[in-house]
This record gives structure tokens, sequence and C-alpha cells, in this order.
């Protein structure tokens, strides 16, 4: 799998799905999730609404279409907040798979993702880009190339480092 980092907002980048970071009710927020849902429209929200009324549990991903996004596909996973105490790195690992899954599932092979977790849930900038680029490296799935959309400096240097690291493997 190709892996390409980017600064650019994820509603821009065009994709097969789009890898949002979601709260585990799965109706909108702030950050990516809020901007998410402004972009795509409010179809994404009723989907939402009608396919998963009791929301998701951590780790575990939805999906809806993607409303007036440039992809078919939201790829909602419910990451951990680590300010709240959610700290088992494979709660987060479990996200990027069950997005790796449903991609599959979906036959989505372009993602464009944020660093689940790593905004306002408080995980850890390197911490959180080497379990993304682990992951995703160590995961069997079709999908051929994943573009994470890291708008902050200090998410990009993170997974800048971790991709590095990797790549010297």
């Amino acid at each position: 799998m190709e892996i390409v980092l980017s600064t650019a907002d994820i509603t821009t980048i065009p994709a097969d799905a789009i890898v949002n970071a979601a709260h585990h009710a799965l109706r909108g927020g702030g950050g990516v999730d809020g901007a998410i849902h402004r972009a795509g429209g409010p179809e994404i929200l009723a989907e939402l609404v009608e396919r998963y009324p009791n929301g998701a549990a951590t780790g575990e991903a939805a999906w809806t279409t993607a409303g007036a996004l440039p992809a078919s596909y939201v790829i909602h996973v419910v990451g951990p907040n680590y300010t709240a105490g959610q700290r088992d790195p494979a709660l987060l690992e479990s996200c990027y798979r069950n997005a790796l899954r449903i991609a599959d599932e979906l036959g989505a092979k372009t993602l464009s993702l944020p660093a689940v977790s790593a905004g306002i849930y408080g995980w850890p900038a390197q911490s959180a880009a080497e379990v993304a680029v682990r992951t995703l490296l160590r995961t069997t799935t079709s999908v051929s190339k994943a573009t994470f959309c890291l708008v902050e400096p200090r998410l990009y240097t993170a997974f800048q480092t971790a991709l590095q690291s990797r790549q010297a493997l």
C-alpha cells in the first residue's frame, strides 16, 4: 500500500472513501467529524441516524454514502478518547483495521484519512502516527493508496517520522 502525507483539507481530497474520526453517537461534531458533515451535507447524518440508531462502540466503524464529498463513501471510525482514559493502543489499531475491512467490503481502493484520536481526544501525536502507519502496512487489504490529511504541523511531522522509520526496516 502506498501511504501519502498531505496538508490538504480531508474534504477536498478525491478518494473512493473518506475515513471520519467520529464520536460514538455518530451524529456529527467538531473537528474532522464536523468538517465532513458540513462538506458532505445532511444526507450523511440522515443515513447514520437511520442505519446506526445506537451509534458505534470505540474501535468500531460504520459507513455511509458521501453526499457532496469527492468520494463515494464515508467510513466513520470511533477513536479512543485518550484524555478520558481510553489508552489501549489496540482500540486505535481497531479503528484502522475496521476502516480497511469496510473499504474492502465496499471495493474502495483509495482512502483519505485523518489522524484518528490525535486531535481533541488527546492521543499523543507520535504514538498515533506509529499505530496508524504500522496498522495500515501490516493489514491485508485491497486498498492501494491511503492519504493521511494532516493539517496540523505536529501531526504531519509525527506521521513523516513514523513513515520514515517503517521504510527503513
